[in-house]
């Protein structure tokens, strides 16, 4: 069974910083690449960063410069330091394989809520 276990979301104040991790497990996570979605209530699910395989990154206009998306192959676990955050960042964020979106399942999310 496919399982994307994302964690490490909270409320944080403008400006601060989260880590999110996303424990995957019911395939090869290695050989295929990663994303970070988030999606607030009443919009479509966005692509935030991604990673390839061989590591290549690329981000959302609205991530680049303040989200780093990396990974770890041997724990199957892939990650996403947030820093500078900004109310506009709270959502629901979510780890998937772009590759694999109508295969499997979403997991549950963690919630980012950015506020003082």
């Amino acid at each position: 069974q496919v399982r994307f276990v994302e964690s490490g979301g909270g409320l944080v104040q403008p400006g601060g910083s989260l880590r999110l991790s996303c424990a995957v497990s019911g395939y090869t996570f290695s050989i295929y690449d990663m994303g970070w979605y988030r999606q607030t209530p009443g919009k479509q699910r966005e692509l935030v960063a991604r990673i390839s395989v061989g590591g290549t990154t690329n981000y959302a206009d609205s991530a680049k410069g303040r989200f780093t998306i990396s990974r770890d192959n041997a724990k199957n676990t892939l990650y996403l330091q947030m820093n500078s955050l900004k109310p506009e960042d709270t959502a629901v964020y979510y780890c998937h394989a772009p590759g694999l979106l109508s295969k499997y399942s979403w997991g549950q999310g963690t919630q980012v809520t950015v506020s003082s």
